[in-house]
């Protein structure tokens, strides 16, 4: 059989989450509606954090810059996934590298992301009158930039290690959009040094801040305990409580596509994972941040008064 690089490759045909045109409907309705909150939840979010001076702090700032890659992320995934469930299945060559390139960036930026905002809720709660010295605006900066940097150099060594994948001919991806474990199972060839690269990058930008981020918060939960307070106790607990939750179905599902072995009998179940770290989370993040916080709340209206009235 002759071998087709995937530079041969013109377009691909993603058979997408169901067959069943019922399924389709009910799908399509169901993520167009997600996608709408995503958006719109997000949006407000920054709209919030940018409009308030009272939430011109590190923890917004951090927040702001996640709901910016929630944006970005639905944008990469959903508007696609909905021209499957109605219209058609096929995407180019180009197209389906920049998808790929673009979810490993935002996803890799984001998991390490949720680690500098554990960090940040760590010397808050630990180190109170220090917080300022440590956590001003240009560390604030280099923080969030190096998040950017990493979740970029991981996107690019993952995307073009994987689209050199010898696939001989096939161009059909048994997911709903081009993730890149589909596409190791695809290729034709011994995909070992892809494999490896996604395991040791998984360890770097999903694992380690993970673990990270569980020691901040092991080290939170003994402080928060020693805190006399009833109120404060409340308080910390409410803050933290909207971060662990993001992290744990975040982290939780991403951990389990790319850090376990590649096997090519467990598609259903990928596709069913893949939805709980690309769709759910952005549409969870506005909601846990704004409804369990009292700042966000209090915020959100005065900017929307301050909208409506004449």
């Amino acid at each position: 059989m002759e071998k087709w690089n995937g530079s041969l490759v013109t377009e691909f045909f993603l058979l997408g989450l169901s067959e069943n045109h019922t399924t389709q409907i009910i799908l399509f309705v169901l993520f167009l509606h997600i996608y709408i909150a995503t958006v719109l939840g997000n949006a407000f979010l920054i709209t919030v954090c940018v409009c308030e001076p009272r939430l011109h702090t590190p923890m917004y700032f951090f927040l702001a810059n996640l709901s910016f890659i929630d944006i970005c992320y639905s944008l990469a995934v959903v508007p696609n996934l909905l021209n499957q469930l109605i219209a058609s299945r096929r995407m180019s060559f180009s197209g389906c590298a920049a998808q790929m390139y673009t979810c490993l960036f935002l996803g890799g930026t984001e998991c390490v992301l949720l680690a500098v905002m554990a960090y940040d809720r760590y010397v808050a709660i630990l180190f109170p009158l220090r917080y300022t010295t440590i956590i001003n605006k240009s560390s604030c900066n280099i923080l969030a930039g190096s998040c950017w940097a990493c979740g970029c150099l991981v996107a690019l060594l993952d995307t073009v290690f994987t689209l050199q994948l010898p696939l001989c001919g096939n161009n059909v991806v048994d997911h709903f959009f081009c993730e890149v474990t589909t596409f190791i199972k695809m290729a034709c060839a011994d995909a070992f040094i892809a494999k490896m690269l996604i395991f040791y990058v998984g360890i770097f930008v999903l694992l380690m801040p993970c673990i990270l981020t569980f020691l901040s918060y092991i080290h939170i939960i003994f402080t928060i305990f020693g805190i006399h307070s009833s109120e404060g106790r409340y308080k910390a607990f409410s803050t933290c409580a909207s971060h662990l939750i993001v992290v744990i179905v975040f982290y939780g599902t991403a951990i389990f596509t790319y850090m376990k072995p590649v096997s090519k009998d467990s598609a259903s179940l990928e596709k069913m994972v893949s939805v709980f770290y690309t769709v759910t989370p952005p549409m969870m993040n506005p909601i846990i941040y704004s409804m369990r916080n009292k700042d966000v709340k209090m915020a959100l209206k005065k900017v929307l008064w301050r909208t409506i009235q004449p």
